[in-house]
Formats: structure tokens, sequence, C-alpha cells
């Protein structure tokens, strides 16, 4: 086993090529904790949003849960968290549904109170459709009676033409 300058340097290239290959996987790696930190940071913000949203009165609440139960465990916070959640959508869902059935029965109201009004408007342009009909029958009878009498006239004059003739 000789050792030659040669190989001493081949094997120093050969380690600084895998130390710069192990460097460059160390700052992707490092890249990639701090991507995974800040989806982290973000998820963490997301669950503490809906939270804020509830009342003023349940916030310090909750604030005071979320510091008693930080300390024990992170899993336990973790693990309490998603039921935390599912519960605040379940009290939104049953506000929803509740404003929901509110609406309805404000849409049948309403429904019902533009089906009389529509149903009086009907009875009122009836009675007016008839009373105009006796109204713009009565010129209508007046001039027909005219005519008819006159007729009767010109009946009679022709007949007593007749009559000399």
């Amino acid at each position: 086993m000789t050792c030659t300058i040669e190989k001493i340097l081949t094997d120093a290239k050969t380690l600084l090529e895998r130390l710069k290959e192990h460097d460059t996987a160390a700052e992707s790696l490092i890249d990639q904790s701090a991507v995974l930190h800040q989806r982290v940071a973000a998820m963490r913000e997301a669950g503490a949003a809906p939270a804020e949203k509830g009342s003023a009165a349940a916030a310090p609440a909750a604030a005071s849960r979320r510091a008693r139960s930080a300390p024990a465990d992170g899993a336990d916070g973790s693990r309490l968290r998603p039921h935390m959640l599912l519960c605040q959508e379940n009290t939104q869902i049953r506000d929803l549904r509740q404003e929901n059935r509110a609406l309805w029965i404000s849409l049948e109201e309403h429904q019902d109170a533009l089906e009389l009004i529509m149903s009086k408007y009907r009875k009122q342009m009836l009675q007016l459709l008839q009373g105009r009909k006796g109204e713009d029958a009565e010129p209508v009878l007046k001039v027909h009676q005219a005519n008819s009498v006159e007729i009767e006239g010109q009946i009679d004059r022709i007949c007593e033409m007749g009559e000399v003739m």
C-alpha cells in the first residue's frame, strides 16, 4: 500500500465533492423545514381564527383552557383542537339551521300575505269590470233604443206611403 500524493489528492477531491453534496442536501433540508414551519404556523393561525370569531365572553374562557392544556402535553392540544373545531362548526351549523327555519317561516308568511293581497285585487278588478259592463251597456242601449224608435218611425211612414199609393 503505497500512499502517493496523487492518491491523497484524488481522495481529497472525492471527499470535497461529497462534502459539497452533503452541504447542498443540508441546505435543501433546511429550506424544506422552513417551509414546513411556515405551514404549521399558518395552520395554527387558521385554527386560532375561528376561536377568535366566537363571542367576546367565550374568548377569555377559551384562552384560559388553552393555557391550562398547553403546558400539559403538545399531543393533547393537537387532539383537542379538531374536537374544538368540530364543536364550533356544529354550533355554527345549528345556528344556520335555526336561521334557515326562521327565513322559511318568514317566506311562508310573505307568500300568504301576497296571496291575500292578490285575491283582494282580483276581486276588486272583477267588481270594477262588472260595473263597467253596466256603464258601458247603458249608452249603447240608449243609442239602440233611439235608432229603433227612428227606424219604427220610418217604417210607419213607409207603410203610410204604401197605403196612400
